[in-house]
């Protein structure tokens, strides 16, 4: 991956044609938002704007077709970008993904709609055929009130999340690079020390549990998309204190899977390290300084 870095940073015309083949190949759009996002970070947002207009042709006319991620990964990516270019803070980019995650919610309400009534008539479908009353199975009566559940809001959340955190995994793959090439070992000290304000832990965790008695059916999306930011916060908090404690790749292992199948707890401990910061009273019980950021 280093070498896709190197040559994006050769010149104009060689990172033009990864944001545009990486645009055309299905399924790639996230590698030229990574690269867009590189070269936002090292030269700016004019530099960055002048590549990117040769990538947004070809999503736009995907756009036009009726597929409009590759459009949206690239726009929030070069969003979030811009706000780490300008603030030196992933903080400041968590806060971003709260509006940033807004508007691809609405886009994909709207832009969305006809498929996500069909994979809600597949789920619907699904459910039919499984037997009634089968050994560990859901009840009839859990069926039908499964399949009277409004499955397009729910689906079209998850839809936003996976949307919203592509983009944000672009730019830790531009800010990867850029660490790469420029100062080694900084994208993970960087990625290390975040840490929530309390306050904003608290807005997205009281965001997470009451946006959908709230908002009804449209709370789903705000929901997960205020979970983002305090499970990246979470894993922050997780690498954080496995290179303080110089433990093994066994336990970064374990903080993914343990995100996979209890993303609500990770959530919660990224809101208790914001009252408590484990870091810094680990840090200090350890006799070692306070940890400087990498802007």
């Amino acid at each position: 991956m280093r070498a896709i870095a190197e040559f994006v940073m050769r010149g104009r015309m060689q990172a033009i044609l990864v944001v545009v083949g990486s645009a055309i190949v299905p399924l790639l759009f996230w590698l030229g938002a990574a690269a867009g996002g590189l070269v936002l970070l090292r030269r700016g947002l004019s530099d960055a704007l002048g590549i990117m207009v040769w990538a947004v042709l070809p999503a736009a006319y995907i756009c036009y077709l009726g597929e409009p991620s590759v459009l949206m990964v690239m726009l929030g990516t070069l969003a979030l970008a811009q706000v780490l270019r300008s603030s030196a803070s992933w903080v400041r980019v968590l806060m971003a993904c709260v509006p940033v995650g807004v508007v691809f919610a609405l886009v994909v309400g709207v832009a969305f709609v006809e498929n996500l009534e069909a994979m809600a008539e597949m789920f619907r479908q699904a459910l039919t055929e499984l037997p009634a009353q089968s050994a560990g199975g859901p009840s009839s009566e859990q069926l039908q009130s499964m399949q009277q559940a409004s499955l397009v809001p729910l689906l079209g959340g998850f839809m936003t999340f996976s949307l919203l955190m592509m983009s944000v995994l672009s730019l830790a793959l531009a800010r990867y690079w850029q660490a790469s090439l420029y100062n080694p070992g900084g994208f993970g000290e960087e990625f290390r020390q975040i840490r929530l304000p309390v306050p904003l832990a608290l807005a997205l965790i009281a965001g997470v549990f009451l946006a959908p008695s709230l908002l009804g059916d449209a709370g789903w999306a705000f929901t997960l998309v205020c979970m983002l930011p305090l499970m990246l916060a979470g894993l922050a908090l997780g690498h954080g204190l496995i290179a303080m404690k110089q433990l093994s790749s066994f336990w970064s292992i374990g903080l993914y899977v343990m995100l996979l199948v209890a993303g609500n707890l990770i959530c919660l401990l990224a809101v208790v390290d914001s009252l408590f910061d484990f870091r810094g009273r680990l840090s200090r019980k350890s006799g070692a300084g306070p940890a400087d950021g990498e802007g």
